[in-house]
């Protein structure tokens, strides 16, 4: 099964999130490690992750290693997501915490589906972790959706006050368009048109969000790290969109 565009993408994304984690000598506001408390020697650590996204983001460009480069970086993106757990606990209320699990939860999805659909099998039926991969990326794009109504005043902030008709409507828009997305994946009707169009309103997202935001304020790594994240996440809807291209998935089979 050919995987190409989503996941040279999904491997771009990581190899600048590891050139950010060394330029800034630190972890970005979505990759943290504050469940783990005072770490000693924690630069190790940041050089460590950065050097795994490297080689993870290079390996997964090539058809022999890809799925060596999806194992690694789903590893450290799981791990990434599992460090948000503790915050969960402590502040269950707090729906940003969630959030950030599922943003990086999403990563390992498509991490997933590279892994299970690169691996050779002669079966009609997608892998298991490929298809896993696909349920768990419609679940994170369910908790985007809810992240956008729990914060929708601050949605609409990000959107550029020059765009019309106004940036609550585009606020109540996008979270729309996130929820039927969601529907249509989970339900796997109208799937890859659903996967094709969440990629291209998160590449939007990119555009006008977040790619002038290192213009505006370059000396914050949230500024770099956003580009980075938003073009992981797109990558990880684009290997979704590869993926149901590439299969009868979409059908709405009732096996997992």
């Amino acid at each position: 099964m050919r995987l190409s565009l989503g996941r040279h993408v999904f491997g771009l994304a990581a190899i600048l999130f590891g050139v950010i984690t060394l330029v800034w000598r630190d972890f970005n506001n979505w990759q943290q490690i504050q469940a783990l408390g005072n770490v000693p020697h924690r630069e190790i650590l940041v050089y460590l992750a950065a050097a795994i996204e490297i080689f993870g983001g290079v390996a997964i460009q090539f058809r022999k290693t890809a799925r060596d480069g999806a194992l690694v970086l789903g590893c450290l993106y799981l791990a990434f997501a599992l460090l948000w757990v503790p915050r969960i606990a402590a502040e269950p209320r707090v729906y940003d915490r969630w959030g950030n699990f599922f943003e990086q939860f999403s990563l390992v999805s498509g991490a997933l589906i590279v892994y299970g659909a690169l691996s050779g099998s002669e079966s009609e039926q997608p892998p298991l972790a490929a298809r896993l991969g696909y349920i768990f990326f419609g679940i994170c794009v369910v908790s985007f959706t809810l992240e956008q109504v729990f914060y929708l005043a601050g949605t609409a902030s990000f959107v550029p006050k020059w765009i019309p008709p106004g940036q609550m409507f585009w606020a109540i828009t996008t979270t729309i368009a996130f929820a039927l997305a969601a529907i249509a994946l989970l339900a796997r009707r109208s799937a890859l048109l659903a996967a094709r169009l969440l990629t291209l309103m998160i590449i939007g997202f990119g555009l006008l969000v977040w790619l002038p935001a290192p213009f505006a304020d370059p000396h914050k790594i949230i500024s770099w790290a956003g580009n980075a994240q938003n073009l992981a996440i797109a990558g990880a809807a684009l290997i979704v969109a590869d993926f149901l291209r590439h299969t009868s998935f979409s059908e709405g089979s009732t096996d997992c």
